[in-house]
């Protein structure tokens, strides 16, 4: 696929197929995160891949809307370390939403489908992941094949029009 059909194919999938992900591209996505850019290049996170079906299922429980990385093929956990400032925390999230939009891309070019989520209970993700006590489970990016339909650009997206979104010079 193309860039630029990855990027319109890219979609938040919430139920998978019980299909495998072959290591090769679980690597090549894994990479795409790696190489994100970041602010001085710090690249403060650190990628934890779980295929184990029992520890996802048990990673499902840690946030609400997380239920999907249940019946993922695999799950990465995106970790950060406990900021020193707001600044710093604030740097860190950003590099960290570039690493996952990145892995979401390069899903979408191999047809994985991919769905984000948020984790609220850290003590357990530490204890799930085996977390050093100063880092945090930011994100999960679950990966599997759609069940519903393949990968492939989206002819209508519901997003805001073009023209009420993009301002040139000025508001």
């Amino acid at each position: 696929m193309e860039t630029r059909d990855a990027l319109r194919a890219r979609r938040n999938v919430r139920s998978f197929t019980d299909r495998p992900i072959p290591e090769a591209d679980l690597i090549e996505i894994l990479e795409a995160g790696r190489r994100a850019p970041s602010a001085n290049n710090r690249q403060h996170w650190d990628f934890v891949l779980s295929t184990d079906r029992r520890q996802l299922e048990q990673l499902a429980t840690l946030w609400q809307g997380a239920g999907h990385v249940a019946s993922s093929a695999a799950t990465i956990t995106l970790v950060l370390p406990e900021a020193d400032d707001e600044r710093q925390g604030a740097l860190d999230q950003f590099d960290l939403g570039q690493a996952l939009m990145a892995m979401a891309v390069a899903a979408a070019d191999l047809g994985i489908g991919s769905g984000h989520a948020a984790i609220a209970d850290q003590e357990r993700c530490r204890e799930l992941l085996g977390l050093p006590p100063d880092r945090y489970g930011a994100y999960f990016l679950a990966l599997g094949y759609p069940a519903d339909h393949p990968m492939r650009p989206i002819a209508s997206p519901k997003r805001r029009p073009f023209d009420e979104v993009v301002h040139r010079g000025r508001w």
